[in-house]
């Protein structure tokens, strides 16, 4: 008899843990259903979708190479840089303007030139600069006596390289396409003219070899040496005039009140 009664205690309580386990199966299923749990689902953005949304790093990667990426060096004046080594167009990525031009035969004249001037340091500083940079055909305009001269005055041969050189940006080809001048370290502006598929510089030079990179300068190789225009010269011939005037009202000034003393 009290292995019966046990057996239908166990059957009950059996049956009561089934129904229990049903309740609460529905109640599951009624808050599954309910509508403001199912919009709530359908609004929420998919961790899928949110991954197809967002721009991916190879796309932007890629816009941003296109956005910073340099021009190609391009002219006629490109076939004298060499092929390969330092001095050649990827070997000059390498190192700051002065020794980049240094380790370019197609511009040793200009280099003997920024030597004698002692520029190399300036033009190896972080800059960054753009440069127009005569060829070494550039100086055939120059007799030999003439060329002599230049290189051995310090102060008139700082005043040619120096108006040459933009400090403060790397310009490429097609940044100066869209300026009419420019200001050099030499105080003085330059002008930018189109001349046919290339640029005319200061109506003196065309660019013969564009966008040349160096690690601090964007090169530009031009088939003339630049000079002071006559009104520059001019106006640097009035200041010294001007400067020694002052100097002999001084001088004078004082001789009077000597004289007075």
């Amino acid at each position: 008899m009290k292995n019966r009664k046990n057996i239908s205690k166990i059957a009950v309580l059996g049956a009561t843990v089934a129904l229990t386990a049903a309740a609460c199966g529905s109640d599951d299923a009624d808050v599954t259903d309910d509508p403001a749990t199912t919009e709530v689902s359908e609004e929420a953005p998919t961790t899928d979708a949110m991954e197809e949304d967002a721009p991916t790093t190879d796309a932007m990667e890629e816009g941003a190479m296109e956005e910073g990426e340099a021009l190609a060096p391009s002219g006629p004046l490109c076939e004298a840089v060499p092929a390969d080594g330092e001095g050649s167009f990827d070997g000059m990525t390498d190192d700051p303007a002065g020794t980049a031009a240094s380790n370019n035969p197609a511009l040793s004249t200009l280099v003997a030139a920024v030597t004698a001037a002692d520029l190399v340091d300036t033009l190896n500083s972080d800059g960054p600069f753009t440069i127009f940079a005569p060829a070494n055909p550039a100086f055939d305009a120059f007799s030999e006596e003439e060329l002599d001269a230049l290189l051995a005055d310090t102060d008139a041969l700082t005043s040619v390289l120096t108006l040459h050189v933009v400090a403060g940006q790397q310009l490429s080809s097609a940044d100066l396409a869209g300026m009419d001048s420019v200001t050099t370290v030499n105080g003085a502006d330059i002008t930018i003219a189109p001349e046919g598929d290339t640029l005319l510089i200061n109506g003196q030079a065309t660019v013969g070899c564009a966008d040349v990179q160096t690690a601090n300068a964007t090169v530009h190789i031009i088939d003339a040496v630049l000079m002071p225009t006559d009104d520059a010269a001019m106006e640097e011939d009035a200041m010294e005039e001007d400067d020694a005037m002052e100097e002999e009202d001084g001088a004078e000034g004082e001789a009077e009140t000597e004289e007075d003393g």
